[in-house]
């Protein structure tokens, strides 16, 4: 595979999991730190330079990890646009692909997928891919809108979607590849949410479309995936990973 960098976003404090002296990207699921799975599928691809983004209780995550891994700060958590911003800053000028995952959901992802993910925004010369997934049960995470010809038209989230938009079962589980120049031209752009007041990656989707950016998916359908968010969530990404080996 050609030179990829890579970017985990774990910053988050992660309330509903009741953490509060470690991150809960630190938290053991199958045996090893959360953190490490992903991480070791980075290095198996040979990502480099993988960089985390930290923020709350960022030494329990440094401590993990040593070597290769950069680790930079989101000193205020405003979003994923944000903390991808602030990763790019100790980022190489001349780095081409930027792969971007989430911390906490990220450890059950197999390198096939990855790599596959990875060829098919080279393959077809876009700026930015993205994985989608479906699941049986897609309250609370974002739909991916296509129009009838199954071209992208862009992803709703749950509370802005209609009825008829929930019962799509096709998500965004926050896996994306980018051209790190689409990167460094269109996060400026992204407008801070009015509810949150937070910096969201995902709406560099309908810039990039609205741009005539080549905005690419691949679809891998039904996989084991599992958002870590509670202790619950925690033990059924346990239960998935125990499944799968």
């Amino acid at each position: 595979m050609k030179e990829l960098a890579a970017i985990v976003l774990a910053a988050g404090e992660g309330k509903r999991m009741e953490s509060k002296d470690v991150n809960k990207v630190t938290l053991p699921l199958g045996g090893k730190p959360m953190i490490l799975h992903t991480v070791d599928l980075l290095r198996q691809i040979e990502a480099s330079p993988i960089t985390i983004v930290v923020g709350f209780a960022k030494d329990s995550v440094k401590s993990l990890l040593d070597g290769d891994i950069v680790f930079v700060e989101q000193a205020q958590r405003l979003g994923t646009a944000n903390a991808v911003e602030v990763a790019l800053r100790e980022m190489p000028q001349d780095m081409g692909d930027v792969l971007i995952l989430q911390g906490d959901d990220s450890a059950l992802y197999k390198r096939e997928i990855i790599e596959a993910l990875v060829n098919k925004h080279r393959e077809s010369n876009a700026a930015f891919t993205f994985l989608t997934i479906n699941v049986d049960n897609p309250t609370g995470l974002g739909r991916i809108i296509r129009n009838r010809e199954g071209k992208l038209e862009g992803i709703i989230e749950e509370k802005d979607a209609t009825f008829e938009q929930k019962q799509i079962r096709e998500i965004n589980p926050a896996c994306y590849v980018a051209d790190i120049q689409f990167l460094r031209k269109y996060l400026p752009q992204v407008e801070k949410s009015p509810v949150t007041g937070e910096y969201y990656l995902t709406s560099l989707i309908d810039i990039g479309i609205r741009n005539n950016e080549i905005v690419e998916t691949l679809t891998a359908g039904n996989i084991p995936w599992r958002g870590v968010n509670t202790k619950d969530e925690l033990q059924e990404a346990e239960r998935m990973l125990s499944s799968r080996e």
